[in-house]
């Protein structure tokens, strides 16, 4: 009599493309470099100019269309979204994975984007016409320690990162999700959901004032780190507690 084998989880990293580690230290070498550039006060000539630029072409229709465009990187609702969409999928599948994602994002999030604006301390473009009234120059550098915390959180933009990071959690949820109504989910319109929000956020939150270039950025190459973690998990093969052994069925590769 054949004794059951146990069922062995598959803990492979998944694939991203580009593939390799090469291009998630391209990613970290660039933030890193920019950091470091703009704490040597390099670069400030660009930020200034674009934001020049933005405050001389900023009509009022122009200026309305892109707030209601930056709505798109509203964190909070991503976040909810995220999770409602886990839940969802959850219940349908009868499997506690797909909240994991969510969870695991909210964390990475606030471990890495605020602690990060905090510490670079970075007055926005705006700090010159509204509170805290900044001369111009002031508003550039990093590191206003002698500035209230609420002032100074502009590097990195965290409009563009969670944007990254939300959009790509709501696609990897979303194709499943269509396959438990029996539906299937373009892979185009995956990457459009990946890739056409951020990007918008990125444009609008620097048009705005709101950021600096150089902020924008500073979250899109963090974003895309963060997101390339994000997808390589082994989501449908993380050990649970055996408690939960029921609700373990795998939803990446869920058919």
């Amino acid at each position: 009599m054949l004794k059951p084998t146990a069922v062995r989880r598959d803990l492979r990293l998944r694939p991203v493309r580009p593939a390799g580690w090469w291009f998630d230290a391209l990613l970290l070498v660039g933030l890193v470099g920019l950091t470091v550039a703009l704490a040597a006060d390099q670069l400030f000539g660009l930020d200034r100019a674009v934001a020049d630029w933005a405050d001389g072409h900023r009509p009022a229709a122009a200026y309305w269309v892109a707030r209601v465009l930056n709505f798109l990187g509203q964190g909070t609702p991503l976040t909810l979204i995220a999770a409602g969409l886990g839940v969802l999928l959850a219940v349908r599948l009868r499997s506690v994975r797909p909240i994991l994602p969510p969870v695991i994002a909210f964390v990475l999030t606030n471990l890495t984007i605020g602690p990060l604006k905090i510490w670079t301390a970075r007055a926005a473009p705006s700090a010159s016409v509204k509170e805290p009234f900044l001369t111009p120059e002031q508003t550039l550098p990093l590191f206003h320690d002698d500035l209230p915390v609420r002032f100074a959180q502009s590097y990195p933009s965290g409009h563009v990162a969670n944007a990254i990071v939300w959009y790509g959690v709501i696609a990897m949820l979303l194709a499943p999700l269509a396959r438990s109504f029996g539906r299937q989910l373009p892979a185009r319109l995956v990457t459009v959901i990946r890739v056409v929000p951020p990007l918008v956020v990125l444009t609008t939150t620097t048009y705005l004032g709101w950021h600096w270039l150089t902020d924008s950025v500073a979250g899109l190459l963090l974003g895309l780190l963060l997101d390339r973690l994000l997808h390589r998990a082994p989501w449908d093969g993380v050990p649970l507690p055996g408690r939960l052994r029921g609700w373990d069925r795998p939803f990446t590769s869920y058919p």
